[in-house]
């Protein structure tokens, strides 16, 4: 285990009590924040001090597959859902902690367009997997830390790019995010495959296969969770415009 995962532990748990003492000081003044997304952000937290640091159950790669899963796509909706940068506009004071929020960047514009933020998060999937890099952490920790920390910040920025729940200086259609959500989708299951069909050396056909269709029915799961979280901003966007349309009769 490298100083790395260490690291990651530490900081998502740093970003648990933030995030609390954020919710605190809302209820304090009096301000609504629903308690759901407490939780949410608290459990995608603590799965990613989990993943990093407990041994999982499984062999090998399949262990390696479900810290993936949970590092890459389950934390990361839930820390969405929690809609962090929201809290921090909310607990804030005006000046400039608020106004340097790097999800208020033009560089976090970039990296939250659905396509870019679907390359650096499933195109990074392929690298690790079909070339030597996956080969490679093995003897390096500190390379398996930091591959693990790129997966969570990838996971973090792709599902934040589909959701669009917090402020953003762009918003995409929902066109566009679901037509992403789809192609990436489709690009994480044919990976799946493809390392049922060519696995990575040095691992068990049984170790390999378990971990192959943990990683393509856990992708599923994770996908359509977050059409599940589009499909409700879109009715909740319907029901807004129809409600507009009526009061302009």
């Amino acid at each position: 285990m490298s100083p790395l995962e260490y690291l990651a532990a530490a900081g998502a748990l740093v970003a648990a009590v933030l995030y609390a003492a954020g919710t605190v000081r809302l209820r304090r003044r009096g301000d609504a924040w629903p308690r759901w997304r407490d939780v949410s952000f608290t459990v995608g937290a603590l799965g990613v001090a989990v993943a990093a640091l407990a041994r999982l159950p499984g062999g090998e790669f399949t262990a390696h597959m479900l810290q993936h899963l949970i590092v890459g796509m389950f934390a990361p909706l839930l820390l969405v859902l929690g809609r962090p940068i929201t809290l921090a506009l909310r607990a804030l004071p005006p000046g400039r902690a608020r106004r340097g929020l790097v999800a208020q960047s033009r560089l976090a514009a970039f990296l939250l367009f659905p396509p870019v933020a679907a390359a650096l998060d499933v195109g990074g999937l392929w690298i690790l997997y079909r070339t030597r890099l996956f080969a490679t952490t093995h003897d390096h920790p500190w390379l398996h830390g930091l591959v693990h920390l790129h997966v969570l910040m990838a996971g973090v920025v792709f599902s934040a790019s589909i959701c669009r729940l917090d402020p953003m200086r762009h918003r995409s259609s929902f066109t566009a995010r679901g037509a992403t959500l789809v192609v990436a989708g489709t690009a994480h299951g044919v990976l799946a495959k493809s390392l049922w069909v060519t696995p990575p050396p040095g691992f068990s056909a049984t170790d390999l296969h378990a971990g192959a269709e943990l990683m393509y029915y856990g992708g599923d799961v994770a996908e359509i969770a977050l059409a599940v979280v589009m499909a409700a901003q879109w009715y909740a966007a319907g029901g807004r415009a129809l409600r507009r349309s009526r009061l302009s009769l």
